[in-house]
């Protein structure tokens, strides 16, 4: 994923620390802090901390990571995407956040499919997992559209929730 991916309504694009603005709004609104949880970014400092220590690491290692969704009508920073080397995890896990008024218009399954072909074709993943809280219905419901399938309850390394395990093997 180094370069910048296009669907009909999208640009998909590496996090850079261009994007620390954004994702520190994306990281403080109330669905990512009840469904993901709080990362401690509370501010600009904290959000490019965040973007250096936790998302240029997997990047640089692995071509492939977090990624800015923005909407190619008015260029305008709406969501993230991207496959994720997550601890506990068999797979590379597909994660997406929007912002709110965002969601409901299919583009968090317009990127989640881009970036799961990418994975596969250029990538050579041969499974995709994802995981999420028991009732965030709309993150089950397009993680199934993904065509992913409920596999069990599991709970990750430093985490005390249970999180529904979902996998598709290719």
């Amino acid at each position: 994923m180094s370069k910048t991916y296009e669907t009909e309504r999208l640009i998909i694009k590496l996090v850079d620390i261009d994007d620390a603005e954004f994702l520190l709004k994306l990281l403080n609104t109330e669905k990512w802090l009840k469904n993901i949880g709080d990362r401690n970014v509370h501010n600009l400092e904290d959000a490019q901390r965040y973007v250096r220590e936790k998302n240029l690491p997997q990047i640089e290692r692995l071509g492939f990571g977090n990624a800015v969704v923005i909407l190619k009508s008015n260029n305008e920073k709406i969501g993230t995407v991207g496959l994720y080397d997550r601890e506990g995890i068999d797979g590379v896990d597909i994660g997406f956040a929007f912002l709110e008024e965002y969601e409901g218009k299919g583009y968090a399954y317009e990127a989640a499919k881009k970036i799961m072909d990418i994975g596969i074709n250029e990538f050579d993943i041969k499974k995709v997992s994802a995981i999420t809280l028991p009732e965030n219905f709309s993150s089950i419901k397009l993680i199934e559209k993904l065509g992913l399938k409920f596999k069990e309850v599991v709970r990750i390394p430093n985490d005390t929730e249970d999180l529904n395990l979902y996998e598709l093997t290719m």
